[in-house]
């Protein structure tokens, strides 16, 4: 038990005046520095620096001056590049739970700017009020605590004024530190526990983080596809091929001699395809360059290629073929081909037929359902 409350004493120590509360103290500092000019020209718009008032007069206005500013704060917190300066500043120096949530740039609609607003009247609020404590609290605090250690002449002053200061005046110094302590602590768990709501992304902003996060999956998903499509139906053929080469080698070098025709052509087909999806992997947008892969055009080649590796193919291509968009095109050609590079991975050197055709509305999707259909049997 005793283990246990020094381990809470020790937490809550390190938590009042450890390396996150001192951090979080410059942080109200320099949210007071930030109050400082509003106040100062509300001061003197409400003429709270005549001498000639009374102190509890001055003290009103000084008090009133404080809640004038803070509208003038909220009005310069709208302009969009504040939200970036102050969430830099709270990752910096708040111990934000999750700082990679707060804000990195300036705000781009109306809701970002009012809650930085909010956010910024919060910030020199409760820095104007830590400054202030720790600027005129601290030097009162240290005279209490160490007071009786001056000149007798001050000594005999304070207790005139203060009888029993001797006494009391140590421990009344050690409870302004105390409340120092604790404000700073208290005001800078606040702005913590608030900077992920004020200064992290608008909903708008979430919902386009997530549109920008699909893009670059469905990006990344279709270059994969693109590598595996290419890639797997040349090394496919390749092997294939070289089986083939392999076992007639001695009985007949002609086809083998052939064979390895075909292997060179497929394997420079291969690496020209692989090269313009690495070009595209390279561009900072990959879908401003243009779709990667052949088309439909390129059926021939295909043909030809699987016709050297033993797949003959008996094609029946409609016409119009070369008419269709190109990212529809260039789908159909990959669908084509994974089907035939299947009758050749599976099956071997045997005969294929093909037919492409074209169908508007459902009956292109039923086609092409069918299709499907027919190769996952």
């Amino acid at each position: 038990m005793i283990t246990g409350v020094g381990g809470r004493l020790r937490r809550t120590a390190g938590a009042a005046v450890g390396r996150r509360a001192r951090l979080r103290w410059v942080h109200l500092v320099l949210g007071g520095a930030l109050l400082m000019p509003y106040w100062m020209l509300s001061v003197v718009l409400f003429g709270a620096l005549n001498p000639n008032q009374s102190p509890a007069r001055q003290l009103l206005l000084y008090l009133l001056s404080l809640l004038t500013s803070l509208p003038m704060a909220a009005v310069t917190a709208l302009v969009p590049m504040v939200r970036g300066l102050e969430g830099a500043a709270a990752r910096a120096l708040c111990s934000v739970a999750r700082p990679e949530e707060l804000a990195t740039g300036p705000a781009r609609s109306w809701a970002a700017r009012w809650r930085t607003a909010l956010w910024y009247v919060l910030h020199v609020l409760f820095g104007g009020v830590v400054a202030g404590m720790t600027l005129a609290g601290t030097p009162f605090a240290v005279v209490l605590v160490l007071g009786f250690s001056g000149t007798e002449e001050f000594v005999r002053t304070w207790e005139r004024h203060f009888p029993g200061w001797l006494v009391t005046g140590p421990a009344l110094g050690l409870g302004v530190l105390l409340l120092i302590v604790s404000t700073n602590a208290v005001c800078g768990a606040l702005l913590a526990r608030w900077a992920p709501a004020l200064l992290g992304p608008t909903p708008e902003e979430r919902l386009a983080a997530a549109e920008r996060r699909a893009t670059v999956l469905a990006q990344r998903n279709r270059l994969a596809r693109e590598l595996h499509d290419s890639v797997g139906h040349a090394l496919s053929a390749v092997g294939i091929q070289a089986s083939a080469a392999a076992r007639v080698l001695r009985s007949n070098p002609d086809f083998a001699a052939e064979a390895l025709a075909a292997i060179e052509e497929t394997a420079r087909a291969a690496v020209a395809e692989l090269d313009a999806v690495l070009g595209l992997l390279r561009e900072e947008d990959p879908e401003a360059s243009g779709p990667a892969g052949p088309t439909l055009a390129g059926l021939d080649d295909l043909l030809r290629q699987l016709g050297r590796a033993g797949v003959a193919v008996d094609a029946e291509l409609a016409p119009g073929l070369a008419g269709l968009p190109e990212a529809v095109s260039r789908e159909a050609y990959r669908i084509v081909q994974e089907g035939l590079t299947n009758v050749l991975r599976h099956a071997g050197p045997a005969p294929a037929g093909l037919r492409v055709g074209l169908a508007g509305g459902r009956r292109a999707w039923a086609a092409a359902l069918d299709f499907l259909a027919e190769l996952d049997d």
